[in-house]
């Protein structure tokens, strides 16, 4: 039995489940999405999620308030699938709301309006303070959409598959999922104006930072371990932890971090060494690609000098990739490929 395909790993919130999980806090960051002054906090109906999950496959935070259902999530990667975890989330959410049994009835359910927002602070880099994603660029078009092309056009089903593809019309999902994601990084958006000591009138700060407090500090801790993590080299345990003694010292959610001090210090070791563990695994898997690529060139009887050029690459820059492929033919067993590469790198 493959145990990474079945192990599920229990659900750790992170210092931003941990924050906002705190109704005071979601009630402040929904003032600041919304600009709205709402103070009462028991309006607030929390939502999220219990249990164990496969690798944290989650979302941080939701709540209903009002005729509304908010689900936020803070992501340190640029991730295009957004939408349909949260197709995942609301769904869940849904089912606990509302039970199958209560489908069966006669009269129409009303169900609280959903809102999903994403808050980006990777280190990826990210152009727009604001962007949305859509469920419907994922869709691939099918035979439906091919087919109502051709209705909407009068045009038969007799008509080839040629003549469809020349056809202009704008495909209408049957399901759509809008995600907001919003860029809280510094040096984007607004000039801030609180006056607090990590800030200054010349430095650049999303908007929604001068207006939630709670998300503007947290976003003061990441800063200080993320500069302290690679600017300075630090291990990330040390890092997590001069953070947050800073920022006790300093008053930045100085409560919050004395009340949660080692709790704070291990789920960021942990959220840093997965971060760091899936930008390694995106970087194996671009590797495979262009294997694969280089492999299927090889096949061809294709020399490196072809390859290079139709891959728009120096030769140099793909000898080794292209030496490792060479070396396990005619099997091409990727995983005989990348150990070729592994050794040959450490020589």
């Amino acid at each position: 039995m493959n145990n990474k395909e079945t192990v599920t790993v229990r659900f750790r919130d992170n210092v931003f489940c941990m924050l906002f999980r705190d109704k005071k806090n979601l009630l402040e960051l929904y003032n600041a999405l919304n600009d709205t002054a709402y103070t009462n906090v028991d309006d607030l109906a929390v939502t999220t999620l219990q249990g164990g999950v496969y690798m944290k496959y989650k979302n941080d935070a939701s709540f209903v308030f009002g005729q509304d259902l908010y689900m936020f999530e803070q992501q340190a990667s640029k991730n295009y699938n957004m939408p349909l975890r949260f197709l995942h989330y609301v769904s869940d959410v849904y089912r606990e709301m509302y039970p199958n049994s209560e489908l069966h009835r006669r009269t129409m359910l009303k169900i609280p309006v959903p809102h999903f927002v994403t808050f980006y602070n990777g280190r990826d880099g990210m152009n727009d303070e604001e962007m949305v994603l859509k469920l419907s660029d994922m869709f691939m078009e099918g035979k439906d959409s091919a087919r109502k092309d051709k209705a909407d056009c009068g045009m038969s089903d007799d008509v080839s598959n040629d003549s469809v593809s020349v056809v202009s019309t704008q495909f209408e999902p049957e399901l759509e999922l809008k995600v907001r994601v919003i860029n809280i990084n510094p040096n984007c958006g607004e000039e801030s104006d609180d006056g607090s000591p990590d800030d200054s009138k010349s430095r650049k700060v999303p908007a929604i930072l001068n207006k939630c407090h709670t998300l503007r500090d947290y976003m003061t801790f990441v800063n200080k371990v993320n500069e302290k993590k690679y600017s300075k080299n630090m291990d990330i345990r040390t890092a997590v932890t001069e953070a947050v003694d800073e920022c006790i010292a300093s008053g930045v959610l100085s409560g919050f971090f004395s009340e949660h001090r080692e709790e704070v210090i291990d789920v960021s070791v942990y959220d840093y060494d997965e971060e760091g563990r899936m930008r390694v695994e995106r970087e194996e898997g671009r590797e495979e690609e262009r294997i694969s690529i280089i492999v299927k060139k090889v096949k061809k009887n294709k020399d490196i000098d072809t390859i290079a050029s139709e891959l728009e690459e120096e030769t140099d820059s793909i000898k080794l990739l292209y030496d490792a492929v060479v070396a396990v033919a005619p099997d091409y067993d990727i995983d005989k490929i990348m150990m070729g590469i592994s050794h040959s790198s450490k020589i």
